[in-house]
């Protein structure tokens, strides 16, 4: 029998992206329940530049991390969950719209933590200072449930990875470190991103994220 073909999947920024969330998200919730606001609002920033990474990504990254590849309707859904619907490189039509909700939930989360203020008004987002004290507490309620719903998301998630892992002896974590997954037929070609367009998309990010957690009366 001959060996599965590799199949060229995920560039290093989404990889990269991918695992500097996980760990920062981590890092978020740690920082928050034990007091350590210097380090979660640290975190938050780099939250805020992975996110809008990712979204300029999702528009000039490499194929498989376009938004137009894996965003599909319902009957793509349909043709997907019925086995008819052709394989191809990254998110199913289903997992295109999980990654979609998750990042909506982490944008909720990072944003709603930028006009945050606890009960005492001592600690509070960089961005708070344009909000009065209700909206900031209202903010902060936000913030809190988003992080709830962030919760259950990723434990869809993980469960869809061991779904995938354990009965249809599909291996989803492999790729995400290697870059390549195993296929039976031969390999399809992917557009690679420029490395002009990952200049463009760190630099915005970067940007962006300096600028609102920047003192405001720079």
């Amino acid at each position: 029998m001959a060996n599965p073909a590799r199949q060229y999947v995920w560039d290093l920024p989404i990889r990269l992206f991918h695992w500097a969330l996980v760990g920062l998200i981590g890092f978020s919730w740690w920082s928050a329940e034990t007091y350590h606001m210097d380090w979660h609002r640290l975190s938050g920033q780099a939250l805020l530049f992975l996110i809008v990474f990712r979204l300029i990504w999702g528009l000039i990254g490499s194929g498989p991390a376009r938004f137009t590849q894996f965003l599909r309707g319902p009957r793509a859904i349909f043709a997907y969950l019925t086995g008819r619907a052709p394989a191809a490189p990254g998110h199913n039509p289903l997992g295109g719209w999980s990654v979609m909700a998750m990042l909506l939930a982490l944008s909720v989360q990072v944003g709603t933590g930028l006009f945050a203020v606890d009960i005492d008004g001592i600690e509070s987002g960089p961005l708070s200072h344009l909000v009065d004290f209700d909206q900031g507490r209202l903010a902060s309620d936000i913030h809190g449930i988003s992080f709830t719903i962030l919760q259950i998301l990723i434990g869809l998630h993980v469960l869809a990875v061991l779904f995938y892992l354990l009965v249809r002896r599909r291996n989803l974590i492999g790729p995400m470190v290697s870059g390549r997954a195993k296929v039976t037929g031969e390999p399809v070609a992917v557009r690679r991103a420029s490395p002009v367009a990952f200049a463009v998309a760190t630099l915005l990010a970067g940007t962006l994220a300096w600028w609102v957690f920047a003192d405001p009366t720079l």
